[in-house]
């Protein structure tokens, strides 16, 4: 049994197309939802030359973003639909360059609150080595 709950095959392909359509900072990294379900996501980004810094790896910030990216996708299938959520705080440990292939932030929700929710990522390599650690609080508000 999975410690994730599925969610509707409906929204989940939506929200997979929309991301791929209507995210232009998702578009501008190459940042792809791959998978998510109530509390759980996972969000690859290939290695590009845009991503790089001047030494040719990636830039910090690309890798963060993409750990950023999957706590607010993993999220999204906890919160009520008129509900919206923003990134309060965020660490990240890197722990490895990444200068080819691609890499895949996993990230889960390890609490939820009323008001704020808690997440752990990790960011991989394709050898499955890791590359960051992060740690990102969420604060939950009403749309308007």
């Amino acid at each position: 049994m999975s410690e994730f709950e599925e969610i509707s095959p409906t929204f989940k392909n939506a929200l997979i197309t929309k991301m791929k359509s209507v995210a232009p900072y998702w578009a501008l990294l190459g940042m792809e939802l791959v998978d998510l379900k109530k509390g759980w996501a996972l969000v690859k980004l290939p290695f590009s030359e845009k991503l790089t810094q001047p030494d040719g790896i990636a830039h910090g910030g690309s890798i963060f973003s993409s750990a950023d990216a999957a706590v607010a996708m993993a999220l999204l299938g906890m919160i009520d639909k008129n509900e919206t959520m923003v990134t309060v705080e965020m660490k990240i440990n890197f722990v490895k360059s990444f200068n080819n292939g691609e890499i895949v932030a996993e990230a889960k929700i390890v609490h939820k609150g009323g008001k704020t929710a808690i997440g752990e990522v990790d960011v991989r390599n394709s050898n499955g080595e890791l590359i960051a650690k992060g740690m990102a609080t969420f604060m939950i508000i009403k749309r308007k």
